[in-house]
């Protein structure tokens, strides 16, 4: 399964807010067009989202490709970078693909900058992959045979490059040929849950069963789940976590009822200049988000809500995070600094 699909002169991102009734692609002829697509979740999941981002930038570089200007070159790429970062503020690697890719451009204008940034944005893209397929290899280390994995949001291909975090895990624990069954939350209020990771489960033939985000408790309780798994956005140096909203409950949950709780995360989702997550920036999005699904309202007109769309789980709650370069157990803090 593919989300982002580079041309060679623009960028086609599969829409992710028609899915899974509609497969539709959108395409992206400019950094601003990419921005737009970020904002408004077409494209989402903080690894797919950081290579977007560096594809945007070559776009811009592409923009400016015969201006004679270096200065007004330049110019477009900081403000290219400035409103590709602005766009969701708390995935760490939207910030790390563009600090990345404005090294790589450095010193450059014109075609030779368009054309090294090219190469390395098909260089995060491939890495992305890579990455996902080691993180599941170490990840599927932790997933018994007939394991019941509850996971939330979608940190499968969909929110990257290819193959997955979370999902990645459970997609290697197959390779490996053991039986897993995976519960998702649906994950209100946009619905991953429900629309992307049951879809792209179902896909590859994987079982998966679908609840609502306020059964997970019920089930743990009944012994329906042996390990949690989830992706992350960004990981604070002390090993903080933030994720889609409702990870915090799941952990909370996991702790009382003795049941492991994972991080799936590449290193490019540590941000090492933060000290807890009480740092991380948490963004909100719009109230009708809440209030309606599908275009149908579900609160009354002029009802107040509260929308943020991550929170932040404790390193405390957290049994290990599972990264590219192998797992990693509390204490964090020393342990992540060696990573990077």
């Amino acid at each position: 399964m593919q989300a982002i699909d580079w041309t060679g002169h623009s960028l086609r991102l599969l829409d992710q807010t028609k899915l899974p009734a509609t497969i539709e692609w959108v395409e992206c002829h400019t950094y601003q067009d990419v921005a737009w697509a970020i904002r408004h979740m077409i494209v989402r999941g903080a690894p797919a989202i950081g290579a977007s981002a560096a594809y945007g930038l070559v776009l811009a570089a592409q923009g400016c490709r015969h201006e004679l200007s270096p200065a007004i070159c330049q110019e477009t790429m900081v403000k290219a970078a400035a409103e590709l970062r602005s766009t969701r503020p708390t995935a760490v690697n939207l910030a790390w693909a563009i600090e990345r890719m404005l090294r790589a451009g450095a010193g450059l204008t014109g075609d030779s900058l368009a054309v090294r940034l090219e190469q390395e944005a098909n260089a995060i893209a491939m890495e992305d992959v890579e990455v996902n397929r080691a993180i599941g290899r170490f990840g599927a280390e932790l997933v018994p045979n007939a394991a019941r994995i509850l996971t939330h949001c979608n940190a499968g291909a969909l929110a990257t490059v290819g193959y997955g975090t979370a999902l990645g895990v459970v997609r290697a624990a197959v390779e490996q040929g053991k039986k897993v069954e995976v519960f998702a939350d649906e994950t209100r209020p946009y619905l991953q849950g429900s629309r992307l990771t049951t879809f792209e489960l179902m896909q590859d033939g994987i079982p998966v069963t679908l609840i609502t985000d306020s059964m997970a408790g019920w089930l743990m309780a009944r012994g329906g789940v042996d390990l949690v798994i989830v992706g992350a956005d960004r990981v604070a140096a002390n090993g903080d976590v933030a994720n889609k909203i409702g990870t915090y409950t799941l952990a909370v949950l996991a702790k009382e009822h003795q049941i492991p709780f994972y991080v799936a995360c590449p290193l490019s989702t540590l941000d090492l200049s933060i000290r807890s997550g009480e740092e991380i920036i948490i963004e909100e999005r719009e109230a009708r988000e809440v209030t309606h699904v599908g275009g149908v309202p579900l609160a009354p007109e002029a009802t107040r809500v509260w929308n943020p769309a991550f929170d932040v789980t404790p390193a405390r709650l957290v049994t290990a995070l599972i990264t590219e370069k192998g797992l990693v157990y509390p204490p964090f803090d020393s342990k992540l600094m060696a990573l990077r």
